[in-house]
């Protein structure tokens, strides 16, 4: 009776011990990162059968188990890796967002500078120390470009640089799961596990969430497998694959990730990482990076094109043709590394583009590839800014640049990216660098009748093409007081339309017509005349070549209006109705308003998924983590169950010892 008595006493004291033990534990981990709180689980003993019934044998320990809920982790694993692609996608765009800088730093400021510079030349067209200064601020905004280019290349290499460590931190983790798995399938043996390697594994899962959600399985044996959302296995029980960084095959000048299992490389789509700081940085390089080279190489093109076009149609200080102003980089064609190749290795088709019309250029870049099915010849371009698919055909003119497929042409698995504004603000330089080249003389010139009765004059006159004949001269000659004209050749024969409308507010616009006139042949001079004031009958103004250009001051005045002209983001829908666009001014402040308002929704986005995984966790802390005011309420608990199994004992002992004296 009394070793039964004992035994149970035993027991009690060695449960109770079990417990102090282990929640002394959880005390000592409270602080530590993912621990979760350990619990001794008690059954009851086996009872003995009696003569006078079942009599209790006391309490042994099962196991000890982990306080873990999957659904809680996995919540937690997922609110965690949006919150970090979010904050690397924002971490990206803050350094985007300093790149389109407001005032005196920014693009917009040196171009209007560069404009306003004009002016001076307008008002003093022979003042060398004037075109100096158009010269000086032409190269400010050449460098200004070129200056948010490198850093939008900054910000790609940084995008580049993160994708790199994290793929690299990725296989360590992978490495340190499968070591786990195989630590636990050594060491878990008659249904116990090792919580502190559960723990374990679970803060390195933890970590590789943060850089790209995966999706987890458990197996039988208690080993867990990592994949991707694609299918690309990460962790096989005991067995770790490893991911690579690699050149996009779409776009070397990108990252791609690939997979590597048993030495065999897989690419990982984009849409396979849907989260974690990976994620982010992907999306940063595919997105927001395209989306603002794209744009400053839009309004590079636009103002290089429409500053070197009006100088083209003047004259110099010399007399001579006016020379460009400014260069920009070159439209870019990029083959698919997955594309045919030549017998020497090249590619066996070479796409090319010409920008034709930069005041149409897209803010976007652009896919070429064979559509299913389509006709020889035809091919699907989609502009991938916002996925407009179009059918083009070679020598097809779209958003401003001529498409030339080659011919045979490439074969129909064959993919081209087309770019033609992304190096357009890299290579942006000023290429003219003596003042007196500045072309602020316009090649015609306009006289005002002596004999005129109206109160009109000559506003503004400027070419409009470039003059092919210089010994034609043209008159425009009011008929009526209510604004009929006509435009008659030196021989005083009227050209074109024998009655025209002048609309006050509006340029006498001329385009010009191939013939002979006057026994002359050629082209008319094309030009746009501004008049103020209001003209009357038999009014007359001779337009003519401009006979001394040093003194001339109209194309510097056409030069001038470009300030207020619609240069950038023109369009022609089906209809055939016409977007005139932005000015380089508004076109650059829509770019930085644009980006303020992404930068915006990705702070936001930051906060909101940043607050979603605080809770998240804090809900899984709540039914996994140590609560110090509940372990100290258990410890006191265990302790006086101890002492009560250690009464139970010294009480077996007391009638144990009465026995022995009955006894002897």
């Amino acid at each position: 009776m009394a070793s039964q008595l004992m035994a149970v006493g035993m027991r009690a004291v060695a449960s109770s011990y079990s417990q102090i033990q282990v929640t002394g534990n959880n005390i000592a981990n409270a602080n530590v990162q993912g621990y979760s709180r350990q619990r001794a689980e008690l059954q009851t003993a086996a009872a003995r059968y009696t003569g006078g019934g079942f009599y209790g044998a006391g309490s042994d320990v099962k196991t000890v188990t982990r306080q873990y809920d999957a659904l809680r982790t996995r919540e937690a694993l997922g609110a965690q890796a949006v919150a970090k692609m979010d904050e690397a996608r924002l971490q990206g765009l803050s350094q985007l967002e300093d790149v389109f800088a407001l005032g005196e730093k920014g693009i917009g400021h040196a171009t209007s500078q560069f404009l306003n510079a004009l002016a001076e030349v307008a008002s003093r067209p022979t003042d060398v120390a004037a075109r100096q200064v158009v010269l000086a601020r032409a190269a400010d905004v050449a460098a200004r470009f070129t200056e948010a280019a490198s850093r939008v290349d900054d910000v790609q290499g940084m995008a580049a640089e993160e994708l790199g460590a994290g793929v690299a931190r990725i296989n360590q983790l992978a490495t340190g799961i499968a070591s786990v798995n195989d630590r636990l399938l050594r060491t878990q043996s008659a249904g116990h596990t090792a919580n502190d390697l559960l723990d374990e594994r679970d803060r390195l899962l933890s970590q590789l969430n943060a850089l790209v959600k995966t999706v987890n399985y458990t197996a039988e044996d208690g080993s867990l497998s990592v994949t991707l959302p694609g299918g690309h296995t990460l962790v096989d029980g005991n067995r770790a694959n490893s991911m690579a960084r690699v050149a996009d095959l779409s776009d070397p000048s990108r990252v791609a990730l690939v997979s590597v299992q048993q030495g065999v490389s897989r690419p990982v789509a984009v849409d396979d990482v849907t989260a974690g700081s990976l994620a982010g940085w992907l999306r940063l390089q595919n997105e927001d990076v395209v989306t603002a080279r794209s744009e400053l190489g839009r309004l590079a093109s636009a103002l290089a094109s429409a500053v070197n076009e009006q100088p083209s149609l003047g004259l110099d200080m010399r007399g001579r043709g006016g020379a460009p102003l400014f260069s920009v980089g070159a439209a870019q064609v990029v083959s698919a590394g997955t594309n045919v190749r030549a017998a020497g290795g090249g590619f066996a088709s070479q796409v090319k583009i010409e920008v034709v019309d930069a005041g149409q250029l897209a803010a976007s870049e652009y896919e070429l590839r064979k559509a299913s099915g389509a006709p020889a010849g035809q091919w699907s371009l989609v502009r991938l800014a916002d996925g407009l698919e179009r059918s083009v055909a070679s020598g097809d003119e779209i958003d401003g640049f001529r498409l030339e497929l080659p011919s045979p042409e490439p074969a129909a698995t064959d993919i081209f990216r087309l770019k033609p504004v992304a190096g357009a603000a890299a290579g942006m330089r000023r290429v003219l660098d003596d003042p007196r080249g500045l072309a602020a003389a316009s090649p015609v010139s306009a006289q005002v009748s002596s004999t005129n009765q109206g109160s009109a004059s000559v506003e503004v006159l400027r070419a409009t093409s470039q003059p092919s004949n210089p010994a034609l001269s043209l008159s425009i000659v009011f008929t009526s007081d209510d604004g009929q004209y006509q435009i008659r050749d030196a021989s005083g024969a009227v050209v074109g339309s024998p009655a025209r409308q002048w609309t006050a507010g509006q340029p006498i616009e001329f385009e010009g017509v191939a013939g002979t006139v006057g026994g002359v042949a050629g082209d008319y001079d094309a030009f746009a005349l501004s008049l103020l004031g209001v003209p009357r009958k038999d009014d007359r103004f001779d337009i003519i070549r401009t006979p001394y250009a040093l003194a001339n001051n109209g194309n510097a005045q056409a030069m001038l209006e470009l300030r207020d002209a619609s240069l950038v983001g023109r369009t022609v829908d089906a209809q055939g109705v016409l977007d005139p666009g932005r000015t380089l001014t508004d076109a650059y402040a829509a770019a930085v308003g644009q980006l303020g308002v992404t930068v915006q929704r990705a702070r936001t986005a930051a906060g909101i998924s940043d607050g979603m995984a605080r809770a998240a966790e804090t809900e899984r802390a709540s039914g996994a983590g140590v609560n110090l005011d509940e372990e100290a309420a258990r410890l006191l608990q265990f302790q006086q169950s101890y002492q009560a199994g250690a009464k139970v004992l010294q009480a077996a002992q007391s009638v144990f010892d009465s026995l022995l004296q009955v006894i002897g």
